[in-house]
């Protein structure tokens, strides 16, 4: 099984997740929250893993990542996921999307945000999403039809 990259195996939803999921990873080095002294004689910042939680989101980040490469670049996986595709990436995009807002949320006191943590935010979002909404729209269309209507 020869590895050579081709984008054309991913879909429009895996290069959404993959992009995104890379701007994630990313983010957690830079900036998340700041603070400055008196009259700015002195300031600092924490990156995005100052929670230890988050380093649970940069490994989530590199298995996707990794997973994506694969697919793009092989034919056939050399291993079989426990559970279906799409439901392995929402159910790693989601969480890290749960504890990215809580770090976000959740931020040192006398510290303000910085432009990490609104990156870290948004791209987390934007990489749930192509999985989510399909997700919660099959689920409103079930629940639709199968509630009796008066």
């Amino acid at each position: 099984m020869p590895y050579k990259f081709d984008s054309a195996r991913l879909t429009k939803e895996h290069k959404i997740v993959g992009i995104s999921t890379l701007v994630l990873l990313i983010s957690l080095w830079l900036p998340w929250f700041g603070y400055s002294g008196y009259f700015g004689l002195y300031s600092g910042s924490v990156d995005g893993l100052w929670h230890g939680y988050m380093y649970i989101v940069m490994i989530l980040c590199f298995a996707i990542v990794a997973y994506l490469v694969l697919l793009a670049g092989m034919e056939e996986m050399p291993f079989k996921l426990p559970i279906p595709e799409a439901q392995a990436l929402l159910v790693a995009t989601a969480i890290n999307v749960v504890l990215t807002v809580i770090s976000f949320l959740t931020k040192p006191s006398g510290t303000s945000w910085k432009f990490g943590a609104f990156i870290g935010l948004i791209t987390a979002l934007i990489a749930v999403a192509p999985k989510m909404i399909p997700a919660i729209q099959a689920r409103a269309t079930k629940g639709s039809s199968t509630t009796p209507t008066t």
